[in-house]
């Protein structure tokens, strides 16, 4: 008819599913010129225009729905789906409670009630009124028990009060009346994972792949769950069920890299590892994961090279600093120590440890003005802390300051007398001196 622009009768409810078939398909101008057509063969028919009004609220053209509404609401006052639609248009406007007054009117006059009852679910969620959307969810799994979307919808009104073992007894009640519904058994799973009762959680995604043998999710959780269970070699073998049935993640890749690494087969995790970031280039935590196994293999310059690729992706992780700065240090590029800690402390990193590898790295270098203006302010977070009064006092005596090297030594071995070796080993020559042994000896 449109190529052609001839004139075909069809019923009204073959103009119905015409429209429908073009909604489903996100074809919305044809659907329109449907409507248009169908309206001009029947120009009374309510469904028809209930579908125009369906459009323009899609449209967000609200004025133009509402009063073609009234006008519907006048001709058919008991039709649910006028205040299905009436209540969409406040549900948009964010008037959710206008919206759950209209979806109560078409219960009432409803023979789908499930549809209904998932609309008033989904309303009182915007309200973040988790008690009712629960209820009006779980109505509509009275009504079709393999509603799925409305199970997880249950499950996430509990997830997000934190009622997990709730969650398990529901989710128990409702396997007693569908005990073949693998959804169930691996939400299940789920809540148990959560509450750490793996043994519990493991049998349920057992049965899951039981009932679905293709079932990724499931393979996926019960992996982890093992791993929880120290049974690496069991999680690895899962994690590669997983790889079988779907394309390979990143995740999974880094997951049995982690099993590996945990076996102690370093090899193996290495080149799991480099699958991951092969999978992903993004992923940070595989770089780093790569650049930890070789500094526990003291590789320090491959060591560098991985964690710079971290850094490069997420340059404001203090922990990827606090990496960097460690390597540079076993391979005794200072400079780029101390150019880690100022990030990690321009970073909010204010750990003590930060404070103290940086003064400690800038007295190597020779720095000793900025060791002291550094611990300095280290004292203004951490007063009263050992590491940094035998410090500041070491600084002071060398700078001849005695006055104030005394006044830090004694503060220093009042809070912890056995820590003055440190003097020793990064201060040699103040601790030579006679009257830095005098105060010490007065206080032992």
């Amino acid at each position: 008819m449109l190529k052609t622009n001839s004139v075909y009768f069809f019923d009204s409810i073959e103009f119905e599913e015409i429209v429908h078939y073009y909604l489903d398909s996100g074809k919305n101008s044809l659907a329109k010129k449907a409507i248009n057509l169908g309206l001009k063969q029947h120009p009374n028919s309510v469904m028809l225009k209930l579908l125009r009004a369906e459009l323009l609220i899609f449209d967000e053209e609200f004025d133009k729905a509402s009063a073609l509404l009234k006008e519907l609401q006048a001709i058919e006052p008991a039709n649910d789906e006028i205040y299905v639609q009436q209540a969409s248009i406040f549900s948009k406007k964010d008037n959710h409670f206008k919206a759950i007054g209209l979806l109560k009117v078409a219960l009432t006059y409803t023979d789908d009630e499930a549809d209904i009852f998932s609309l008033l679910g989904m309303e009182y969620l915007y309200l973040d009124d988790f008690d009712e959307a629960q209820l009006n969810f779980s109505k509509c799994l009275e009504a079709d028990v393999e509603d799925y979307s409305a199970l997880y919808n249950v499950i996430y009104c509990f997830d997000m009060q934190n009622k997990h073992f709730e969650a398990t007894e529901y989710l128990n009640n409702y396997i007693n009346k569908d005990p073949y519904s693998e959804i169930a058994w691996h939400q299940l799973g789920r809540q148990y994972f959560i509450v750490e009762a793996y043994e519990e959680a493991l049998r349920a995604f057992d049965y899951a792949v039981l009932i679905d043998e293709y079932f990724v999710g499931a393979y996926l959780e019960m992996a982890k769950t093992l791993e929880q269970l120290n049974r690496f070699n069991e999680a690895i073998e899962n994690y590669k069920i997983t790889i079988k049935l779907d394309d390979p993640t990143s995740f999974v890749f880094f997951r049995i890299g982690e099993c590996h690494e945990k076996l102690k087969k370093t090899t193996l995790a290495l080149k799991y590892y480099k699958k991951a970031v092969q999978e992903d280039p993004l992923l940070d935590k595989g770089w780093i994961a790569i650049t930890n196994l070789h500094i526990k293999g003291k590789k320090y310059d491959k060591a560098l090279f991985y964690v710079n690729k971290a850094l490069e992706i997420d340059d404001q992780n203090t922990l990827y600093w606090r990496k960097y700065a460690e390597i540079n240090l076993k391979l005794n590029y200072f400079e780029e120590a101390v150019k880690a800690f100022e990030q990690c402390i321009l970073l909010q990193d204010l750990d003590l440890v930060i404070w103290v590898g940086l003064s400690d790295v800038l007295c190597f270098l020779g720095e000793y003005e900025d060791a002291l203006t550094n611990l300095l302010k280290a004292k203004l977070y951490f007063d009263d802390f050992a590491e940094i009064e035998y410090r500041l006092a070491s600084l002071y005596f060398k700078f001849k300051n005695y006055t104030k090297g005394r006044l830090h030594l004694k503060e220093a071995l009042s809070i912890d007398f056995e820590y003055f070796s440190i003097i020793k080993e990064l201060f040699p020559e103040v601790y030579k001196l006679q009257k830095v042994k005098d105060i010490i000896t007065q206080y032992k």
